[in-house]
């Protein structure tokens, strides 16, 4: 199921409350940006991370910057799987969800980050899919709509646990960065620059 501009959000439910492993998963068109007649350009390298809050309180992200590639056991209960610095590996960059500590989850916030490349989010060719298992896929694509040419950073979708359900909703919200992200939706976090 795609998410769109009219059909914004989608509601996930098990009987137990237990999802399993829930994937994320970030693809995107591996071309070139920028440089005249493509003397200079340089690859595009999206990055999939999440902010993700737990029910008492407790707040960080999970991104390959700053190598803040997360737990399954422990919180945040989400691991990044490795770094695709090209969107040349087959699948592109997946984030993995413990479903079984939802009941421990209040939000996480999927995002992409132009780490590397222009700043022209209809050239990524960019989607976020979410599969819970046995749920229907949900998938979000960021070329719909364009951020400025600083706009680096693309808040994708918000999943929220409302009585145990996970709430998918599509926000496809374009910012200059983490901070400004961060404050937008109130996650009180502080930011220092990072590299990978």
């Amino acid at each position: 199921m795609s998410l769109t501009k009219t059909e914004r959000t989608i509601s996930l439910g098990k009987d137990d409350g237990r999802f399993g492993r829930i994937r994320v998963n970030l693809d995107w068109n591996q071309r070139k940006s920028g440089g005249f007649f493509g003397i200079g350009s340089t690859a595009i390298d999206l990055d999939l991370g999440a902010l993700i809050e737990t029910r008492d309180g407790s707040r960080t992200a999970v991104q390959a910057l700053g190598d803040s590639f997360g737990s399954w056991q422990d919180f945040p209960y989400a691991v990044l799987q490795g770094d695709d610095r090209s969107g040349a590996a087959s699948g592109g960059e997946w984030l993995d969800i413990n479903g079984d500590r939802w009941n421990l989850m209040k939000r996480v916030l999927i995002f992409a980050f132009i780490y590397e490349g222009v700043a022209n989010w209809r050239e990524t060719d960019g989607v976020v899919r979410v599969m819970v298992p046995g749920q229907p896929e949900v998938e979000v694509r960021m070329n719909e709509l364009a951020g400025s040419g600083s706009d680096t950073m693309c808040a994708v979708a918000l999943l929220e646990n409302i009585g145990g359900e996970i709430r998918v909703s599509r926000e496809v919200r374009f910012f200059a960065g983490h901070e400004p992200m961060d404050k937008s939706y109130g996650w009180g976090m502080r930011w220092v620059e990072g590299s990978k």
